[in-house]
């Protein structure tokens, strides 16, 4: 039921997951990273390199490459733009489902609705998770094991979150073919 457009949240947890693991091997080692093949020119360069490590390279660049400003070529700056774009994404989602789940009858489709009704419900944990990922972002501080522990809650909270948006398009795989599903799981994922 995926498609590689439609994987926006596990490249995002794969980009931070790599991102958060560079932030803390850049704070803990005492020697500098080896420096790519080649030069970073630029903000959108940088953005266009670190996307070259997720699954969806087009997708990581087209979703990032408008904060290359923001970011400039801090790796923790562009995983907390990463993730509140997925924030962002996930909210819009969650206001979706609220919708549908408010105006629509599914009397005579029992599945449909109970996906529907679970989808929106995992998704407002998705919102929460992302949500609780993002303020730990914002405060990262301290080094050694400190440090380390921020970046696992941020990982647990993006890997439970990632868990929340399979559980909704997976409540879909009995319900028949349709508009509503392919919307959904279009939405969702």
């Amino acid at each position: 039921m995926r498609t590689p457009r439609s994987l926006f949240i596990i490249f995002f947890f794969y980009f931070v997951a790599f991102h958060l693991h560079r932030r803390l091997l850049n704070t803990v080692a005492t020697a500098p990273l080896p420096a790519s093949n080649s030069p970073i020119t630029s903000n959108s360069d940088f953005i266009r390199s670190s996307c070259q490590t997720t699954q969806y390279p087009d997708t990581c660049y087209n979703s990032l490459c408008s904060y290359a400003s923001i970011v400039q070529q801090d790796s923790a700056r562009l995983a907390l733009v990463a993730i509140g774009v997925s924030l962002d994404k996930a909210k819009f989602v969650v206001a979706y489902l609220s919708n549908l789940s408010r105006e629509a009858e599914y009397g005579a489709q029992p599945r449909t609705g109970a996906a529907l009704h679970n989808c929106f419900s995992v998704f407002r944990d998705f919102v929460d998770q992302i949500r609780d990922s993002l303020n730990q972002m914002r405060t990262l501080g301290g080094s050694g094991e400190s440090l380390r522990f921020q970046i696992s809650n941020v990982q647990t909270w993006m890997s439970a979150a990632l868990t929340n948006e399979e559980t909704c398009t997976d409540g879909f795989e009995d319900v028949p073919n349709g508009p509503l599903k392919m919307d959904v799981s279009d939405r969702a994922a």
